[in-house]
């Protein structure tokens, strides 16, 4: 059985020349990237993919090659969508986490940019605990 996917156009109403948006979520961690497009609202994805999705080594998932894969196999379901810009929200890890994104986010967002999407406004949404809850270690912390 094969399934047949259902190709729905976002941007119908919208000329040649105008912007349609979408939001493209960033989730780069040190094990894995994640790249997905939801409408403006974030309710409806369109696409996601992952860095596991496009190499077959465990190690490479979170590789920026990996991220470039992602983002180009994003962009061409964005275009058939009708969607020609993208705002970015951009994650790391967070929480009891590290608060820097991994190795493939900014390969993904370059990559976005080389294959003509217009890129509005880029945001990091990293999670930032104000009071969380106990961190990995011992009292003194990780001995080198």
């Amino acid at each position: 059985m094969s399934k047949k996917q259902e190709v729905k156009y976002y941007g119908s109403s919208a000329g040649k020349d105008q912007l349609v948006y979408g939001v493209v979520h960033i989730y780069a961690s040190f094990n894995d990237t994640f790249v997905h497009v939801t409408d403006m609202s974030g309710r409806e994805t369109f696409c996601k993919v992952t860095g596991g999705m496009k190499v077959k080594a465990d190690r490479d998932e979170s590789s920026p090659y990996a991220a470039m894969m992602a983002a180009q196999d994003v962009v061409a379901r964005c275009k058939e969508c009708g969607i020609n810009a993208l705002h970015v929200k951009m994650r790391a890890t967070g929480g009891v986490g590290t608060k820097s994104p991994g190795p493939g986010a900014q390969a993904a967002l370059r990559a976005l940019a080389r294959a003509g999407m217009k890129i509005g406004r880029i945001e990091d949404v990293t999670p930032v605990p104000t009071d969380s809850t106990r961190r990995k270690g011992s009292r003194r912390g990780r001995r080198l």
